[in-house]
């Protein structure tokens, strides 16, 4: 199972295809839900994350293991 496990408010990064990306938790997921036309698969030992992206408004969502906290 994941240690990642963050709260709203975190500030974390990620990888994405325009490099490193940073932002703050807004949501965390325990269950399956639709973002953007797709079911994203979370549970209790794989809460899923949305995050707002620092420069811009863009929400993303990810699980745990590709997200690193910013201190």
């Amino acid at each position: 199972m994941s240690a990642n496990k963050f709260k709203v408010g975190d500030h974390v990064r990620w990888n994405s295809e325009a490099g490193h990306v940073s932002g703050h938790i807004t949501k965390v997921h325990t269950r399956d839900f639709d973002y953007k036309g797709h079911t994203h698969r979370a549970s209790e030992d794989e809460p899923q994350y949305e995050i707002k992206s620092d420069k811009t408004d863009h929400i993303a969502a990810h699980k745990g293991s590709a997200l690193h906290k910013v201190s």
